[in-house]
């Protein structure tokens, strides 16, 4: 049997405990709000590689906090993370989102999903560029039957002696 690691027991300890006297297995809701977050992450890549504003807006909280690869440390509220892509968008004519190794937990209003995701594509000047993989966060919070992600962060491993960003390194 894998081993689960300790951030993933401890958060599958709270769904336990705040499951309301429910059975510890996933339910049949919790199935459908897992393929409703998995459904939602399809749409921010769609709204990504589509450059679509509007389709992201949908995916994110009005108070989503963001913590991005690029200054500065957090991208607060989402107009602030869309601004973000705004920017992405500006560098790369042609991009694309690849997601690997993609893990969601639900709880009843909490979920999270992590993966390694690369934005790769082609930029303004015409050079192509594979991007780098980076850990990608997303945290959920469920408002009425909806998803929203209220917090998300992308991060690279650090070379401490050296202090540079290992960018080369894939999942």
């Amino acid at each position: 049997m894998p081993t689960v690691s300790a951030p993933k027991a401890r958060f599958r300890r709270y769904l336990r405990i705040h499951s309301h006297g429910r059975a510890t297995g996933m339910s049949t809701r919790h199935e459908a709000d897992e393929a409703a977050i998995r459904q939602r992450i399809d749409a921010v890549i769609e709204g990504i590689e589509g450059k679509d504003l509007d389709t992201l807006r949908r995916s994110y909280a009005p108070d989503v906090v963001s913590f991005d690869v690029e200054p500065p440390l957090q991208h607060v509220g989402v107009d602030a993370k869309l601004k973000n892509w705004e920017r992405a968008f500006a560098m790369l004519d042609d991009l694309h989102y690849d997601t690997r190794e993609l893990a969601v937990e639900v709880g009843d209003v909490v979920a999270f999903a992590h993966c390694f995701g690369r934005l790769r594509g082609t930029l303004a000047d015409g050079t192509v560029t594979g991007g780098m993989w980076v850990r990608g966060t997303f945290c959920f919070r469920k408002v009425g039957d909806d998803w929203l992600i209220a917090h998300d962060q992308a991060s690279v491993p650090l070379d401490f002696p050296t202090g540079r960003a290992l960018t080369d390194l894939e999942p």
